[in-house]
């Protein structure tokens, strides 16, 4: 038996499914696609205003010698940028497997080149939009594409995102004492209390969910549909991450932060600056500490946020120039972010996943 509504490209966008009213009759769902979303003011601004703050910034302080930029650019030496870019994409391949991983501790085994075309369009939709709505497309992505549950998926999600800030805190740490052997500087310590704060409360969540969360969630007035969805999470949460699983998972998770931190190591060695020496620990902090602050979802992909963090810690910390520091800036981020724009755009016209054409589980080893 066939139905007469059939859901348009723009419902199978960001979670958008066609659904029936009361009366039995097909209810159009509203147009929650990427593109819709691109032209919400409310994004628009969210990508153009960062980006405007950060330029009247370097404007207007002093130090920033605007017309030097393109001349330090223009002179990089292109076979290292294009080590900087490779190594950073080699970390696709990396954030895919550990994803297919988590996927596979629950049950469903997603193919490492599926997880990892899914994870790329993901990231385009973070790099676009605000509030890190790339999580929630990466979820529905595998949902429509396989029989895995939408809460569930979030709860391999979930517990990625809790590895990233677990390596994120411990290398940046291991990183800072390092790059500075005297003794972490003030505003450093201030950063890394942060993260430590977040890491400990995330623990703290992660031991009250395993052993008080379904007590407390079945004593809250909630629909059931609310408790169905806690426990598929919940199951995704921790199914994900056995004991034997672990050991590789973190070895992932080491190798694809790796790849952050040397792909700034190879732009600010690729820029030949003279007054930069910035080395591999400190390229590992200044990449991980920005990336801690990209946890916070301010804008999309913490433009304009993270720019003005990286050039903060640069200036102030190992005091590089100050054009220098948004020379490095700009190139890193052209790599880290614009790069995705480009390449997950066109990934993301191609792509079948966005139609929810399904996936084919991989053979059980």
């Amino acid at each position: 038996m066939t139905s007469e509504h059939e859901p348009s490209a723009a419902e199978l966008e960001l979670g958008a499914t066609p659904s029936l009213n009361p009366a039995g009759e097909p209810e159009r769902q509203p147009d929650l696609s990427l593109a819709h979303r691109l032209r919400q003011p409310r994004t628009l601004l969210s990508l153009i205003l960062p980006v405007v703050l950060l330029g009247l910034f370097a404007k207007a302080l002093p130090g920033f010698h605007l017309e030097e930029l393109p001349a330090k650019i223009a002179s990089a030496n292109a076979l290292l940028l294009l080590a900087a870019f490779a190594i950073f994409y080699a970390g696709f391949p990396l954030r895919g497997w550990r994803w297919a991983i988590l996927v596979r501790q629950s049950g469903f085994s997603l193919k490492v080149r599926d997880s990892m075309e899914i994870i790329f369009l993901s990231w385009l939709v973070n790099c676009l939009v605000p509030a890190k709505l790339g999580d929630v497309y990466r979820a529905y992505l595998l949902k429509i594409n396989s029989s895995v549950s939408l809460s569930r998926t979030f709860g391999t999600v979930f517990i990625e995102r809790i590895l990233d800030l677990f390596a994120i805190v411990t290398l940046g740490l291991l990183a800072g004492f390092v790059s500075f052997r005297s003794g972490l500087p003030g505003d450093v310590q201030f950063v890394f209390l942060i993260g430590v704060v977040v890491v400990v409360l995330l623990a703290g969540g992660l031991l009250t969910m395993r052993n008080f969360g379904r007590q407390i969630i079945t004593k809250l007035p909630l629909p059931h549909r609310v408790l169905e969805f806690y426990d598929r999470f919940e199951e995704g949460v921790f199914a994900s991450l056995g004991l034997r699983a672990l050991p590789r998972l973190v070895v992932i998770t080491g190798l694809i932060w790796g790849t952050e931190a040397m792909r700034l190591y190879f732009v600010v060695q690729a820029l030949g600056l003279p007054e930069v020496h910035l080395g591999i620990s400190g390229a590992f902090f200044v990449a991980l500490a920005a990336s801690l602050m990209t946890a916070i979802p301010i804008t999309p992909a913490g433009i304009g946020f993270v720019e003005g963090v990286v050039i903060v810690i640069l200036t102030q910390i190992y005091k590089v120039p100050n054009t220098d520091a948004l020379a490095i800036t700009l190139v890193d981020r052209a790599i880290s972010v614009l790069s995705i724009i480009v390449l997950g755009s066109i990934a993301y016209a191609i792509s079948p996943k966005r139609r929810g054409m399904g996936v084919s589980e991989a053979a059980p080893a």
